[in-house]
Formats: C-alpha cells, structure tokens, sequence
C-alpha cells in the first residue's frame, strides 16, 4: 500500500519536469523567410529573443527613434517578455521591418515555434513559423 502514493509522488515528480522542459522555450530559431536568426533565453524572470544574425549589413532604419536607425539588427532584442501562458507563451515582438512593436504569442510543436504579432486586443494577428536550429 505504501509503495502506492510513493509510485503516484514520483509519477507526478516526473511529469512536472517534463512539463516545465516543455515550457522553456530557450534555443535559437531561423525566421520563416530565412533572413533572421533569434536566440531565446531567459533574461531575468521572463526570456527576451535577441537577433543573433540577419542576412547583409542589416541596420534598424525603420526604428521609430531617428537616433537607432543606424544601429546594426544583430544585438537587438527582437522579442521581449516572453512569459507562459495557457499553452504556450506570450510577450512583445519587434518587428524591424516597419518598426513596430506587437503582442506576441507563441506556442511550440516540435522543432517549430508558431509566433503571432497582434493589434487590436489580439483581433488581428498575422503568424510565422520560425524552425529551431538547436
């Protein structure tokens, strides 16, 4: 009888790793159109996406402040605040294209990572999937 709640803790022990493994979303992704490289790591409490490399002698020139236009894209955190929620995460993405920042989703299947930048409360999103490298 004994070995039954200790067989039922270690089960539970065991799933609780698999679970907290499945919700770090840490590694580096390749952007869908090939062009951007992003590590995800813990930064703090939360983890940030930071470009670790872009296609060409990319520079952020859509920046909406004049003085960052001309600051290359490799070191700059792309995806910030990156926390769980429901079943996957949430946080902000930059978008250096046109500048602009948007609530992001992101959830995990695989070797894949499906990411949405939103508008409006989320009523409007647009997503890519983005291939883990590692």
């Amino acid at each position: 009888m004994k070995s039954l709640p200790l067989a039922a803790f270690g089960l539970s022990l065991l799933m609780g790793v698999a679970y907290a493994q499945a919700l770090d979303p840490s590694g580096t992704y390749l952007s869908e159109s090939g062009e951007t490289r992003v590590r995800i790591a813990k930064c703090g409490q939360v983890y940030c996406g930071t470009i670790i490399s872009t296609q060409g002698d990319a520079r952020d020139v859509n920046n909406p402040d004049a003085n960052l236009r001309g600051r290359s894209l490799v070191g700059v955190q792309m995806i910030s605040n990156i926390e769980p929620s429901g079943n996957g995460f949430t946080g902000q993405l930059y978008n250096y294209k046109d500048g602009k920042t948007y609530t992001g989703k992101m959830s995990f299947a695989g070797k894949s990572m499906q990411l949405s930048g939103c508008v409006l409360g989320g009523l409007i999103c647009r997503s890519q999937t983005w291939a883990k490298l590692n």
